[in-house]
């Protein structure tokens, strides 16, 4: 029986992957603690923890009619963003996937109501949510596969936690398998305008687009802290005013897997809360308590529901 191991949402910011003097100008002569936080994150579990599969909930990939999980064999060659090619420049990848895996994701999607497809097509489009952040915690290690998933632009908050109910199916029935999961993105994300934007690349949280988005991310780091995953879901429809990336679907698919409202995991925080030209961004990881991520000693996958679901 496979099992999820540890889960963490973690920023993938461009500027992670620049060069270290472009970091430092940017940041007014100080290294931005996103890179500081991924080199200790590397250190202290995935340099070190027992796994074998790491599966990217990647918010950049934007799906249409159904869910989509790679299923290729090996995942190699040079990638340039299209959103910041002059940053993010034939940067060089090459890792492991993991298509048994894939398949059985995909083979839980009738039992959850949804439709998941996975796709071993070699020329499958990948994004940096999921690049920039192999490359600090995946780069080097080439026995650990990585698989990505990504969100669906048609999909509502119930469509993203049914495919989190999947992968956590779909990982318990795949002999042996140890699982990190990465929800990639960011808290609130609002940039500022192009006029107005290079006076906010410092990562300070006060360059953050509003007061109120810096609060309403705070409040949920704080809850995160506190293994309030029910708090986090229950207010969803507050935190969608300051409009977290991808509606905040790569969380949402991640606490599918855990449990939902009975996930209990606390978080611990890599790096500071910081401003990317007034997004929120920060590097939270849950590590699976004694007891189970809710708490119950069971498979997430069979524990309580959110009372409101449809399965």
């Amino acid at each position: 029986m496979g099992e999820i191991v540890g889960a963490g949402l973690l920023a993938h910011v461009p500027t992670i992957v620049l060069p270290e003097e472009t970091r430092l100008r940017l940041n007014g002569g100080r290294e931005i603690t996103l890179v500081t936080g991924l080199r200790q994150l590397r250190e202290e579990v995935f340099g070190r923890a027992d796994y074998d599969t790491v599966v990217v909930l990647d918010s950049h990939w934007a799906t249409t009619v159904e869910f989509v999980v790679t299923a290729q064999r090996r995942r190699a060659g040079l990638f340039t963003s299209e959103e910041l090619p002059r940053g993010m420049c034939r940067m060089p990848y090459d890792y492991p996937g993991d298509p048994e895996l894939a398949r059985s994701i995909a083979s839980f999607a009738d039992r959850h109501g949804t439709w998941i497809t996975p796709i071993d097509d070699a020329y499958l489009p990948v994004y940096y949510a999921t690049i920039n952040l192999w490359k600090y915690l995946g780069e080097g290690l080439p026995d650990k596969r990585w698989v990505t998933i990504g969100v669906c632009q048609t999909g509502d908050m119930e469509d993203h936690l049914r495919l989190g109910r999947a992968l956590a199916d779909g990982i318990a029935a795949t002999p042996g398998r140890r699982v990190l999961l990465i929800a990639s993105g960011a808290l609130s994300h609002t940039f500022w305008p192009l006029r107005e934007l290079r006076d906010h690349e410092d990562g300070d949280p006060s360059h953050i687009f509003t007061p109120e988005a810096r609060a309403a991310d705070r409040e949920r780091i704080a809850w995160f802290k506190e293994g309030r995953h029910d708090r986090v879901l229950d207010t969803m429809d507050e935190f969608w005013r300051y409009k977290p990336e991808a509606r905040f679907s790569h969380y949402l698919m991640m606490a599918g897997a855990l449990g939902e409202q009975a996930c209990t995991a606390k978080a611990r925080q890599y790096g500071e809360y910081e401003n990317s030209i007034g997004t929120g961004q920060a590097h939270l990881w849950f590590d699976r308590p004694e007891n189970g991520w809710t708490g119950t000693g069971v498979p997430s996958s069979r524990a309580p529901r959110n009372p409101h679901s449809l399965v």
